[in-house]
């Protein structure tokens, strides 16, 4: 069945990736200390030199007799920041402030990030997700941090991933969340620890199907609030050469969430989720990556509310499913997987380039199996907006089923 043939796909995806992390780890040595992760790789002599967007605009005014070398990243904050117009599916036009601050606690700590995008659309969303990842000076302690406020309308289009595009309905809700997790160093790369959630939607409302249709969320038990809180529980590992733009190294973490009543949930409910990510240098001794990503959304047991459940574009950055509008598909399991080759398009690394394919599965309500794979596919721009982070300004347009199509524009990678 289709379900099992996707499920089994990613454990033996994961177990490869995981044989193949040592073997792979030996060809690519760090500066420094060999031990200390996200610290610049030594290029090759032509791209020892590296340019980015504030390097053009300065070369426009200033004469300079060479190109400043790339720094690493310190205990000095690096800010990257861009006030743009974007585009999305979901957005439309949106008026938003993209950046973030990477810095180090001390000097054998991790790369630590902060990154906000706050934005106002074109149908009158506000969307303001703050997101963190910071060590401390030893790395004994991770804390990540997941903060988000939505004023948002939203379609949503059934349960399932055989659900019909036809079958559109605008919802209108507003949301909250506040996550917070702490995970202490355990050995190697591996971190585990626990976590509180607390996500709040108010004013939910349906407009009803556009084509006069019963829809699954009236089917499903429609609510005007839903409030889920409870602990998780995380694993992780990570031995990324940088968080923000990867080259090489393995990422895979674990959380288990479990909501109570007693904590204030309006029902209680489990789900797991299960993020696999791995790199590899194509060829060996060039700057070009190939990707690969797992990401797995799983309601155990219980019934969460309707916007509570797995969907397309809704995992932490926002990301899954290029080539469909955020909330296309939506059920209770969500097995997700996509690859990306990235290249250069410059020697300096101001511009390079993406392919990407993915694709999805989902079931309906809590019970049922997992429905046919969706894919989608498409090229993308990347734009160096800072060298010394690594941070690329995204641009991907992506190609889906049922004429699904359009513009993803992001600051960082996708994954």
């Amino acid at each position: 069945m289709p379900g099992k043939k996707v499920l089994l796909l990613c454990f033996v995806f994961s177990l490869f990736c995981y044989t193949k992390l040592s073997a792979q780890e030996k060809k690519y040595i760090p500066i420094g200390r060999s031990k200390l992760k996200d610290t610049v790789i030594a290029a090759p002599a032509d791209t020892a030199y590296e340019k980015d967007i504030f390097d053009v605009i300065k070369a426009a005014f200033v004469k300079a007799d060479k190109p400043a070398k790339v720094d690493s990243i310190s205990t000095k904050p690096v800010l990257s920041i861009l006030p743009a117009v974007g585009y999305t599916l979901q957005t439309s036009l949106a008026a938003t402030i993209s950046g973030n601050i990477a810095f180090r606690t001390g000097p054998k700590a991790r790369i630590s990030t902060i990154t906000i995008n706050p934005a106002y659309t074109q149908k009158k969303q506000v969307i303001v997700p703050l997101q963190s990842n910071i060590y401390t000076k030893d790395n004994q302690y991770t804390f990540i941090g997941d903060f988000r406020f939505y004023k948002y309308p939203q379609s949503t289009f059934g349960l399932g991933s055989n659900s019909n595009i036809a079958n559109e309905n605008p919802l209108d809700y507003s949301f909250f969340r506040f996550n917070e997790t702490v995970l202490k160093h355990v050995g190697g790369d591996f971190f585990a620890g626990l976590g509180y959630i607390f996500d709040d939607r108010w004013n939910m409302g349906e407009k009803g199907q556009l084509n006069g249709g019963v829809s699954d969320y009236e089917r499903y038990g429609p609510v005007s609030r839903a409030i889920s809180t409870g602990v998780t529980f995380n694993t992780l590992f990570d031995s990324r050469d940088n968080s923000i733009n990867p080259s090489r190294g393995f990422y895979a973490s674990a959380q288990y969430r479990d909501n109570f009543t007693f904590l204030g949930s309006t029902a209680p409910w489990r789900s797991l989720i299960i993020d696999v990510r791995k790199y590899y240098r194509l060829p060996g001794n060039s700057d070009n990556i190939i990707a690969f990503w797992s990401y797995n959304w799983l309601v155990l047991n219980g019934r969460p509310a309707y916007l509570d459940l797995p969907a397309t574009g809704h995992d932490p950055s926002f990301t899954t499913g290029r080539g469909y509008i955020q909330g296309r598909f939506r059920g209770a399991q969500m097995v997700y997987l996509e690859s990306e080759y990235r290249f250069k398009i410059t020697r300096n690394g101001l511009l390079g380039g993406v392919l990407f394919v993915n694709g999805q599965s989902f079931s309906a309500a809590p019970g049922t199996r997992l429905e046919a794979i969706q894919p989608a596919f498409g090229p993308g721009l990347r734009i160096k907006l800072n060298k010394v982070s690594k941070t690329n300004i995204a641009i991907d347009y992506g190609f889906g089923r049922e004429g699904s199509r359009g513009l993803f524009i992001n600051v960082g990678e996708v994954f």
